[in-house]
Parts: C-alpha cells; structure tokens; sequence
C-alpha cells in the first residue's frame, strides 16, 4: 500500500476547510455553487494550488476574479481554522477541467460503442 506524503494530508485538509470557507463564509452571489476538486501544495508547504469545478461554466472569469478578489480574506479565515502549519500557504485558485474531460472522454467511449454496434 502506498503511504501518503505529508503534503497529500495537509492539502486534503486544506480542501476541506477551504470548501467550508466558500460555503459558509464567502457571501459573494458571483461565486454561485462550485466543489473545491484538489489541492496541490507545494513540499515546503509555502503554496497551495486549489483547483476548483464550478457547476456553471459560463461564469469560470467571474467566479476566478471573484476568488482573486477574497483570497487575502479566505487565507486569513484559513489561518484560524484548526489546521495548524508555521506558516499559512499562499493560496492560487485554477479551474479543475477533469470533469469536462472525462465527459468529453465517455462521449468518445459512447460513439465507439455505437459504430461498433453497427459493423457488427
């Protein structure tokens, strides 16, 4: 069994406590619903790369402005959550395109099926 690193832990807790801070804490109505898919953080655990999948793709531009925008307010909130690190990681929101990848994926699966179905 593999052992996880200690950045695999920290930054399973930081994707919790960041998505309980976008749900309970952030009242901007841009952000709208959106799931915190991963965080990467970096060995010396001074970065934390949060990649998140909103429900809605047409708003992704507002809703990275708007995470921009409250980053210094949902790092200071992460700061006093129970995690408790030396120093509190530098977060930087991407957008999580596995989804629509795998999607995009299972379309492809899909069509294969059905011309396979049909030669037969």
């Amino acid at each position: 069994m593999e052992s996880f690193k200690r950045t695999d832990r920290i930054g399973e807790l930081i994707r919790e406590e960041i998505s309980s801070i976008l749900r309970e804490d952030v009242k901007d109505p841009r952000l709208g619903m959106l799931s915190v898919t991963m965080v990467k953080v970096t060995p010396d655990l001074r970065h934390a790369h949060i990649y998140i999948s909103p429900f809605k793709k047409e708003d992704v531009d507002d809703i990275l402005n708007c995470l921009k925008n409250a980053r210094g307010f949902i790092q200071k909130k992460l700061a006093s959550r129970k995690i408790k690190l030396r120093y509190t990681p530098i977060i930087e929101f991407h957008i999580d395109d596995s989804i629509k990848y795998g999607a995009h994926i299972m379309e492809i699966l899909e069509d294969l099926k059905k011309n396979q179905g049909a030669t037969e």
